[in-house]
């Protein structure tokens, strides 16, 4: 039986020599994060239910610029975005196509758990990779995804071998797939997305020139997002690829897939009987519980005998009287935009001073036809306690601290399956969980019942 210092040990031992995350650390625990059977069953549900919650969005966009579903829906998910890439998004060849890869954002609250948004390009795949197969080999927990899910999951939304396109943007998470790409032998590569020109591929997974025989299109991981593309001068070739099914690529080029406010969409009670149709009555309703109230900012005026539902306020104006204590609300950017991204956009009405957040409102009603953006409900983290080591003492410690939680779905034969959870354990007096100097990350285990 190893000892707590014994597996922190291992744990540096084990690191990359090229790490995992440019100029990023994190504090270290002996433990994984361990919760119970019954939150291990609701994570396994999760993915199925988000994957019909995914399909429906597309379904939904692609009805509404059909006509046959209100075109505001569209208007509101195309909105800042270039012409072009809207009608790339709207090719009849890849009308279907959908992320592979779902990631939420999980906020452990003391009711269960929250869902703060979901990633469509998310990072951490090699770090959860890494933490999962080190720790798995302590042999001390059941680990979510075992020692080479993640790995074998990316694998298979790549047909068992692809490259990696990753844009300077992010560049902070080249190493984790570089790694991911080693494990590989070779099967994954990694690429620079500025630089990158597409190739024709046999069935062997060799590269051939155009016109030669037994080809078969290339698979690409796209990882950075769409409002990098005027930064990207091989994007262009790259689409191209696509349309000519010279090569295929997931996420696909759907901008309208990557706005929070589909959060929004999913409460709106003219929309009711859609999400009802398309996920079923008892997914609708259980995603009801784990998808927080959430608004668009839109300034257009209501008539006045109406108001914004859930608030009871005629104006946005009236949000800004709002006490700090009534203001348990998220502001954010819904997407396509550098700070969409990372919690750059986030403010937390209870945190922020009245005349900052009266003009973050204004801010954001002023952007509403560029850059939309959604106020939600802030559902505070419950507390926790993980040990981990003291970087600057060199002893084990105990943080109390409130967990996001990340599962990672890969969504293999139109099935959602979850190859391992991510814990971001932040201290007590973050309000925002988000990865950090001084969280602890660490991977998901789940503690069997009695």
């Amino acid at each position: 039986m190893t000892t707590p210092l014994d597996r922190l040990a291992a744990l540096r031992a084990a690191q990359p020599a090229e790490g995992l995350f440019a100029e990023k650390d994190w504090l270290m625990s002996p433990e994984p994060f361990v919760i119970d059977a019954r939150l291990g069953e609701q994570l396994e549900k999760l993915g199925h239910r988000l994957n019909l919650f995914q399909r429906a969005c597309n379904e939904l966009y692609h009805r509404s610029v059909a006509g046959k579903q209100p075109a505001w829906i569209a208007a509101y998910l195309d909105a800042g975005k270039p012409p072009d890439l809207v009608a790339f998004g709207r090719r009849k060849a890849t009308r279907a196509d959908v992320p592979l890869i779902i990631r939420p954002d999980l906020v452990l609250t003391d009711d269960g758990f929250t869902i703060a948004e979901l990633d469509s390009v998310p990072g951490g795949i090699g770090l959860t990779q890494w933490l999962n197969a080190t720790y798995a080999a302590f042999g001390t927990h059941d680990i979510i995804g075992g020692p080479t899910g993640m790995l074998d999951g990316f694998r298979a939304i790549l047909g068992g071998a692809g490259t990696v396109l990753i844009s300077q943007e992010a560049a902070t998470y080249k190493p984790e797939m570089e790694y991911l790409a080693r494990l590989s032998a070779d099967a994954i590569r990694v690429r620079a997305a500025e630089s990158y020109q597409p190739e024709t591929r046999t069935a062997d997974g060799a590269g051939a020139e155009a016109g030669g025989s037994n080809q078969k299109p290339e698979t690409l991981y796209r990882f950075f997002e769409h409002f990098d593309l005027p930064n990207i001068p091989t994007a262009p070739a790259i689409m191209r690829a696509v349309a000519d099914d010279t090569a295929r690529i997931t996420p696909p080029f759907k901008p309208y897939l990557e706005e929070k406010l589909w959060f929004a969409l999913f409460w709106m009670r003219p929309l009711r009987e859609f999400w009802r149709r398309e996920l079923s009555e008892r997914h609708f309703l259980e995603l009801q519980k784990v998808i927080p109230y959430t608004w668009i900012l839109d300034p257009t005026p209501l008539p006045q005998h109406a108001v914004i539902p859930g608030l009871d306020i005629h104006s946005w104006e009236e949000l800004k009287a709002f006490s700090q204590k009534q203001r348990e609300l998220i502001l954010k950017i819904s997407g396509f935009h550098e700070t969409a991204w990372g919690s750059r956009s986030v403010v937390l009405g209870s945190d922020t001073p009245g005349p900052e957040w009266s003009a973050a409102l204004d801010a954001a009603l002023a952007e509403a036809g560029t850059h939309p953006h959604i106020l939600q409900r802030f559902h505070k983290g419950r507390l926790v306690e993980q040990p981990h080591l003291d970087p600057t003492t060199g002893q084990i410690v105990t943080m109390k601290g409130r967990v996001r939680l990340c599962p990672y779905y890969f969504v293999l034969d139109g099935q959602a399956s979850l190859r391992g959870a991510l814990a971001t354990i932040c201290p007590a007096d973050k309000k925002l969980l988000h990865g950090m100097r001084d969280a602890i990350m660490v991977p998901t285990a789940v503690r069997p019942d009695a």
